[in-house]
């Protein structure tokens, strides 16, 4: 009963030590880093390089993207290519689209769609091209020109809406913002350019099921909010330049328990900012400038919460340690004290 009850015990002082677990990171592109950097987050403190220059070929990384098997794809734009990593790690895994593949060219934005396959948009004439979202094969070309000038289409940001429904914002020559059905194949000019964002730099849906527009004009920084049905402008989300806000590339929208966050890459000024996401009002700036060796940040993402696992930490480790020894070392006392106990009795007899 006693070496029964040790172990009762034993289990109970184990159950009692704490377990840290890891929390979610912050990912964020840095073309000019040429690295995709790690920022805790709750403080956007700097956790260190995620994926380090080079690794696998990166040298200018611009979206980032989790895929259905858990692993982190990320568009380099300097090689026309999509590289393919280990989420938990960081460590490279292969080239998942080659440079070049489908007439690949200089890939801004990536997102997997509601089919599972990956849409890549970007510029130099790309337009929106979409992969096999499991093999990374050339599938075909979703939008190849704006339809408003008939010219080659150029996008650094696009997404997804509920109807089945594809935004995408054109930029270079022209401006304006392009509505595709991806059921019926054909595009329109959903937001013309003189109702949009001087260059459309980050689109995002956002909670309330509309259509928020970035703008990566340095002379004209802010975010729109338009109706996702008619195009129609409703409100500058975000004042132009509150608090520091300059040339926007991406929009990320972030629940955080009661609260809704809105991550903007402000990349103007290498840094990542907080507003809160139902009223566009400034809160922090959450990478600070530089932080990490940031430079030019485009894309962001928040690694999965599924993804983070259960390490104890290195001073729970010697607890675990102390209390094992002292009580196996208990164990062994009992159990030898039992054994005299038996043997002083059958010398007795």
């Amino acid at each position: 009963m006693r070496k029964i009850s040790l172990l009762l015990t034993v289990a109970t002082v184990l159950n009692l030590i704490t377990l840290k677990t890891a929390e979610a990171a912050l990912l964020v592109a840095g073309r000019g880093s040429k690295s995709v950097l790690s920022y805790d987050e709750q403080t956007g403190e700097f956790n260190g390089s995620f994926i380090p220059p080079g690794s696998g070929g990166l040298s200018s990384p611009s979206s980032l993207a989790f895929g259905s098997d858990g692993r982190l794809y990320v568009s380099d734009y300097n090689s026309s290519s999509v590289l393919r990593y280990d989420s938990l790690t960081g460590n490279f895994i292969d080239t998942f689209i080659p440079s070049g593949s489908g007439g690949l060219k200089s890939p801004e934005s990536i997102a997997f769609g509601s089919d599972g396959n990956l849409y890549i948009g970007g510029l130099d004439g790309n337009g929106i091209k979409r992969y096999n979202g499991k093999t990374g094969e050339f599938i075909d070309d979703v939008i190849s020109s704006d339809p408003a000038t008939k010219n080659q289409l150029n996008t650094a940001s696009f997404a997804f809406g509920s109807n089945n429904e594809l935004f995408a914002g054109s930029v270079f020559p022209t401006g304006g913002i392009i509505r595709h059905d991806t059921l019926a194949g054909n595009a329109s000019t959903f937001i013309p350019s003189s109702d949009s964002p001087v260059i459309p730099g980050g689109l995002a849906i956002g909670p309330d099921g509309n259509l928020y527009a970035g703008d990566f004009s340095p002379d004209a920084t802010s975010i729109r909010r338009y109706n996702i049905d008619t195009g129609k402008f409703i409100d500058t989300f975000v004042a132009p330049g509150s608090g520091g806000l300059k040339q926007s590339s991406r929009l990320l929208f972030q629940p955080e328990g009661d609260k809704l966050y809105l991550y903007i890459t402000s990349f103007g000024n290498n840094s990542v900012l907080r507003y809160d996401g139902r009223t566009g009002q400034f809160i922090d700036t959450f990478v600070s400038s530089g932080s990490g060796g940031l430079k030019d940040p485009i894309g962001l993402a928040f690694t999965p919460r599924s993804s983070a696992v259960s390490v104890p930490e290195p001073t729970s480790y010697l607890s675990i340690l102390g209390v094992g020894v002292y009580l196996s070392a208990n164990l062994i006392r009992l159990q030898q004290k039992k054994t005299v106990i038996k043997i002083g009795t059958k010398a007795d007899l």
